[in-house]
């Protein structure tokens, strides 16, 4: 029996802990706020699957491969095309009710699909329902194991993930953060991260505040390939207002347009799909305009929807505008770019698997290459079902090696990631030592999220230069994070930031092209020749953390 540690409660986290359990497996599922909190529960827009008698696979995999402009693992496309129709199935027998019509299950359109073919539940509360049902398959499987006296799952709430242990090469577990503030080390044969984007790097996000790239930047630290974390998409339409609630794609689909401050339609000169052309340039659109409109936001007219289509088809945004005194049934509403997914993330092949042994990653937390530069909407959820699946199923076969992916190895590609305090240290207790001395040589600063979050959006947000990227680059080498052998729960999140932040500046900074999500001023053209994913592992290899050096409490796995 294969003892397998879950990280994360979104679609990817619960399903792979489900799966696992009914496999047999010894699973221990830890999620760093409630269980049902997730980047999941806030999906709006949906799920999407060729289902349907006028849709077809390929269909589906040739919309996928275009909105991924041209830097898309085909195999992984097809892998994610092919079986997503069987995990919507998966879905609705787990309890997901998807809205339904006379016809049967009742289907959209978004931007960059050929068919209409995104299911939706709750109107545009997909990932909320997604979510419940999934917690309440978890629980009933933990209920069930507990009345007859087993453990083969156990669920961990309010538990954070520090760093992953590896031992001669091979992760072994798990340091945690438990909500009494104390630290567990838990042993796993297996360790699956499904912790999500990092959308909290951003002043202005669509994520929930918890989306900190935990899993990511302890993969890093721990020696893991890294790939396409240059590809951030920035949803087109956030409610400007405080918080940025998400307007779903799905609004255009339905026939919503977007409008200048002085009320003209400015897409139909931009892209012959107006706005349903691919998010990354609806997005970048929507920046210029507002740029040239002093940085007022654009408007979403949706009043010729009508009110009973809007309050019944999207009632979560129906409930946000009103909150925030708007009526958007008799009035344009106000809408901005903001972060909203994450297509790079912990390289891994088409069964979940990453460049260490022992190690998995699933759900936004993995670059799969299914996305490629730009996702295709309401693609996210079934990636995030399908790679789950078929992590847990891997897990039944004989031990494959770890993947092997060509990393870079110039000295470019290591610039502003390197050299911070604490990466690649044996022994957690050298960090306050290495912190100091990188105190006496460069004199950083301790990191603020919030002037994080800002260096961001400015330079590696929506519109990117060199000349932005580089001054960035330069202002993250000064900075430094708490040290995390002492850290609380936020500090650590705020060190993973900045972790991140920096992979992020120098992926970007080393992508010369514009493609996709990526768009530099200095290069707005794309380049055939860099039409390959990057692949990228921190030079300084040793283990972060040892399992045999820490004592092993608290938690069992």
């Amino acid at each position: 029996m294969t003892r397998v540690l879950v990280v994360g409660s979104g679609l990817a986290g619960l399903l792979a802990a489900v799966r696992a359990t009914d496999a047999g497996h010894r699973v221990t599922l830890v999620t760093k706020a409630a269980l049902s909190d997730s980047n999941t529960r806030y999906a709006q827009g949906g799920i999407a699957a060729a289902l349907f008698p006028d849709d077809s696979v390929d269909a589906h995999i040739l919309d996928t491969l275009r909105a991924g402009a041209g830097l898309c693992d085909p195999a992984a496309v097809r892998v994610l095309c092919e079986e997503g129709p069987a995990r919507v199935r998966d879905l609705i027998r787990f309890g997901v009710d998807f809205d339904r019509d006379e016809s049967g299950i009742t289907r959209g359109l978004e931007a960059a699909h050929s068919r209409s073919r995104v299911l939706h539940a709750g109107g545009d509360a997909t990932g909320f329902a997604i979510e419940a049902a999934l917690v309440a398959t978890v629980q009933e499987r933990a209920n069930r194991a507990h009345a007859l006296g087993g453990d083969q799952i156990t669920i961990h709430e309010h538990t954070m993930l520090v760093d992953l242990t590896v031992d001669d090469g091979r992760v072994t577990g798990a340091v945690l953060l438990g909500p009494d503030d104390t630290r567990h080390t838990v042993t796993a044969d297996t360790v699956i991260l499904a912790t999500g984007g990092a959308g909290a790097l951003y002043r202005h996000t669509t994520n929930p505040a918890i989306a900190t790239g935990d899993g990511v930047a302890a993969a890093w630290r721990a020696g893991a390939a890294i790939a396409d974390v240059e590809f951030y998409q920035f949803h087109p339409t956030a409610l400007a207002v405080p918080g940025t609630p998400l307007i779903s794609e799905a609004v255009r689909g339905e026939g919503a347009v977007l409008l200048s401050s002085t009320g003209e339609r400015f897409m139909t000169a931009i892209h012959p799909d107006a706005e349903l052309a691919p998010r990354d340039i609806v997005a970048r659109s929507i920046a210029a305009q507002m740029k040239a409109q002093g940085g007022a936001p654009v408007l979403l007219d949706a009043t010729g929807l009508g009110r009973d289509l809007l309050e019944s088809r999207f009632p979560t945004i129906t409930a946000a505008c009103r909150a925030n005194g708007l009526d958007w049934a008799v009035e344009p509403i106000p809408v901005a770019p903001a972060a909203h997914y994450w297509m790079g993330g912990v390289a891994t092949d088409g069964w979940g698997r990453t460049s260490l042994p022992g190690l998995y990653a699933v759900g936004e937390a993995a670059r799969t290459g299914a996305h490629g530069a730009n996702r295709l909407a309401s693609n996210s959820l079934l990636e995030a079902a399908v790679f789950a699946d078929r992590a847990v199923r891997s897990l039944s076969e004989a031990e494959q090696p770890a993947p092997y992916f060509a990393t870079e190895t110039d000295a470019d590609s290591d610039a502003g990631i390197t050299g911070f305090p604490g990466a690649g240290l044996d022994d957690p207790s050298d960090a306050a030592d290495a912190a100091d001395a990188a105190v006496t040589a460069s004199a950083p600063g301790l990191v603020d999220r919030g002037t994080l979050q800002n260096l961001l959006w400015e330079a590696a947000g929506v519109h990117r230069s060199g000349a932005d990227l580089t001054g960035a680059a330069a202002t993250l080498a000064g900075w430094h994070p708490v040290d995390r052998a002492l850290a609380t729960a936020a500090q650590l999140e705020t060190g993973n930031l900045l972790d991140l932040g920096r992979l992020i500046v120098a992926a970007a900074l080393a992508r010369e092209e514009s493609r996709g999500a990526h768009h530099r001023a200095d290069f707005p053209d794309t380049r055939l020749e860099l039409a390959r994913p990057r692949f990228t592992v921190r030079p300084d290899t040793r283990t972060l953390v040892s399992a045999s050096s820490i004592a092993s409490e608290g938690i069992a796995c």
